[in-house]
């Protein structure tokens, strides 16, 4: 994205410790880059702890995976796509000056998160209701499980979705934040670091969905 826009911003939009608009739109960039690296990383150790007992336990993750609902799971994944959508809408009318159109983007993309979280919530008290717990607490008699390792492919389960989740939760708490403040009048064609840089959180945490969905829902 060009940085032609943010060369000569208002001088209150410039924090004290940078010399100007430019490097204070950079350092946010890159800043956020950075954060973003350590929460792939995190995800990353999950999915290599998967991919290995996947590997060790093909037959158990497969029963697993036939538990779950995949047209659910799909459903989120168009929810969660089209919301990626919608957020970048809403930097592009910024940068026009399309503030309530920009306002309606940004409520749509919260909207989205909703409408994900609770169809994980129904998902989550299902697997409850039917005895399919992480770990140890699988009900092996509830379940009529094949494999009594059938708690470990539902540890990963509840762990991916789980963490993801919040990360929804914590994005969606953000893009609040960002709906206040441009209604408020504070983001313009001139200034809107801040809705980049949770746009950004916002694309990783789709992105890391489109991997986990597969993973869980399909890996049978």
């Amino acid at each position: 994205m060009s940085t032609d826009n943010v060369a000569h911003p208002h001088s209150a939009h410039v924090s004290h410790h940078f010399n100007d608009a430019t490097q204070e739109y950079d350092s946010g960039k890159q800043g956020i880059w950075l954060f973003m690296v350590t929460e792939i990383l995190m995800f990353g150790a999950i999915l290599v702890g998967y991919g290995i007992f996947h590997h060790l336990y093909p037959a158990m993750f497969s029963e697993g995976a036939k538990q779950l609902d995949w047209k659910l799971g799909f459903v989120n994944t168009l929810v969660l796509i089209f919301s990626s959508f919608t957020m970048a809408i809403s930097i592009q009318l910024i940068q026009r000056n399309q503030i309530k159109k920009a306002a309606m983007a940004l409520a749509i993309t919260i909207l989205c998160g909703a409408v994900f979280m609770v169809i994980k919530y129904f998902e989550w008290t299902h697997k409850f209701h039917l005895g399919f717990y992480p770990g140890r607490f699988l009900d092996l008699a509830k379940t009529g499980a094949e494999h009594a390792n059938l708690g470990m492919y539902f540890g990963f389960y509840f762990c991916m979705t789980g963490l993801h989740g919040l990360h929804v939760l914590i994005g969606m708490g953000l893009i609040t934040w960002l709906l206040i403040r441009t209604i408020r009048g504070d983001f313009h064609s001139q200034y809107w670091i801040p809705v980049e840089g949770v746009g950004i959180f916002w694309h990783i945490v789709d992105l890391i969905w489109i991997f986990l969905f597969p993973l869980l829902y399909l890996v049978g």
